[in-house]
């Protein structure tokens, strides 16, 4: 494809060099150029690209874009200065690819918690009803039946690009994907046309990056200032920022609530360990869920389903048919009725609510016993908090590790240890090692007790000091269990 057809959605503030060289690739990363392609030097948070544009002419780059023009440039190399690199990609992206995201409909999911579930659902009930679809979310990156593992919650703009690309070659007609903060601030969606978005919630999380709270709240805000008058946007006014989100918004603005008047309604009517009954836009439903949170989420993709023309009816008994995401509210039993619960919960808020789900379900008598972690090289500040909520929803609490990755997981332990008061002490042990700490719960549990393994859900490894080792939560209570050898 030739270069100006490719930068027609772009300022360009000088270009200097040959005006419309063919560009058969596009990269950031020096290392990845070959004869032939563009190179993008974008300002990383680490690492500044433009330091690599002379690595990157010999590798091949036969076109630049970036910030700050080079010293020196061969003469048959163009050089495209822009306002924003990182803005510019996404757009650069989407035309290399055929705008994508022009020909089908795509819609983000955004929130601290929830997203996966959401996205996921939403594309698993689509496929459902009929239609080609894709995912992109946390655990995988979906096209149809076709599945990639994921490499961060929502991945880099060149990356989403030619999946929405080979979306459209597989004949999808909707997308759904999560939208993470750090994606809207790094500009990774700039270039897509949103059809649709959704709001969860929003709680303590990622203040390592975004520092304040307030920034962390425009973060997320930023995704539905851009979405088009065409689009909807949905949004939970059962938190108090439900609004805010969609204040400056040019799209459709729609609510749902579980507790307030709303444009979309949902009432728990019965819970257990294995569904509720909810009462869903006044219609009653059986679903294969637990707790308010997840009420919460079926009511989301219900309203969003509606929002793209699906009739009422059918939608709900399609909800009535699935089943929870991995690593979400994820039940196992013993043999001898004990129950684990593995879930993601790895927030402060998440975790209260797996907890309070857990509470509304059991009658009284059962111990709950929580295994519960937090991530290293992560926000230190909801590290006590994590202890806080887990001793205030259970009997007895184990704290251990999560992925340490390059910090020391005794350390961790100790930031969380700071959230326990010297009253509940006696209710708190310490066990570094996971694996340790999920049998010693099993030990520690009787008939009818409640475990639950919070903090890694889907994950099946951990990772330590940057080498990320096999380990799933499901595989080792299953152990503990007896139901694997």
């Amino acid at each position: 494809m030739k270069l100006k057809n490719i930068l027609k959605h772009i300022n360009s503030i000088e270009v200097r060099g040959e005006a419309n060289p063919e560009i058969e690739a596009i990269e950031f990363d020096s290392r990845k150029v070959k004869p032939g392609t563009l190179f993008i030097a974008q300002k990383g948070i680490h690492v500044d690209g433009h330091q690599f544009i002379h690595k990157a002419i010999e590798n091949g780059a036969v076109a630049i874009v970036c910030e700050e023009l080079p010293t020196e440039t061969p003469q048959k190399t163009t050089i495209v200065k822009v306002t924003d690199s990182m803005q510019a990609t996404g757009h650069i992206a989407s035309s290399f690819y055929g705008n994508p995201s022009q020909k089908m409909k795509v819609i983000g999911i955004t929130g601290t918690n929830g997203k996966t579930s959401i996205a996921t659902l939403l594309f698993k009930l689509f496929r459902e009803l009929g239609y080609n679809a894709g995912l992109i979310s946390t655990i995988s990156y979906r096209i149809n039946e076709t599945e990639e593992t994921a490499s961060h919650t929502t991945p880099d703009a060149l990356k989403i690009q030619q999946l929405l690309a080979n979306m459209v070659n597989a004949g999808c007609e909707f997308c759904f994907m999560e939208v993470s903060s750090h994606a809207v601030h790094q500009k990774r969606i700039s270039g897509i046309e949103f059809a649709g978005g959704v709001f969860t919630n929003i709680t303590h999380d990622h203040l390592d990056y975004h520092k304040t709270f307030a920034e962390y709240i425009i973060a997320k805000q930023r995704f539905f200032d851009v979405l088009p008058a065409t689009a909807f946007a949905l949004t939970n006014i059962d938190d108090k920022n439900g609004l805010i989100m969609v204040q400056n918004t040019k799209a459709r603005k729609i609510t749902y609530s579980n507790r307030a008047m709303a444009d979309y309604r949902c009432k728990v009517l019965e819970t257990h360990f294995n569904g509720m009954l909810l009462n869903l836009d006044g219609q009653e439903v059986w679903t294969r869920f637990a707790g308010k949170f997840n009420a919460s989420n079926l009511l989301a993709v219900y309203a969003a389903a509606v929002n793209l023309g699906q009739d009422s009816n059918e939608v709900l008994t399609r909800i009535s048919n699935l089943e929870p995401v991995k690593g979400r509210f994820e039940t196992i039993r013993s043999v001898d009725g004990k129950l684990a619960i593995v879930d993601y919960a790895h927030t402060p808020d998440a975790l209260k609510n797996v907890l309070t789900a857990i509470g509304g379900i059991r009658t009284g008598n059962e111990q709950v016993i929580t295994v519960v972690g937090a991530g290293g090289d992560r926000d230190k500040t909801k590290r006590p908090e994590m202890a806080q909520e887990a001793i205030m929803g259970s009997d007895k609490v184990i704290l251990t590790s999560d992925n340490p990755r390059t910090e020391e997981p005794a350390q961790i332990i100790r930031d969380m240890e700071a959230g326990v008061e010297a009253q509940w002490r006696n209710k708190v042990v310490s066990i570094e090692n996971r694996r340790e700490a999920i049998k010693t719960a099993v030990l520690l549990a009787q008939t009818g007790d409640i475990i639950l393994i919070a903090g890694k859900g889907h994950e099946n490894y951990q990772e330590v000091n940057g080498v990320k080792h096999h380990f799933d939560d499901v595989e080792e209570v299953s152990k503990c269990f007896g139901l694997e050898d």
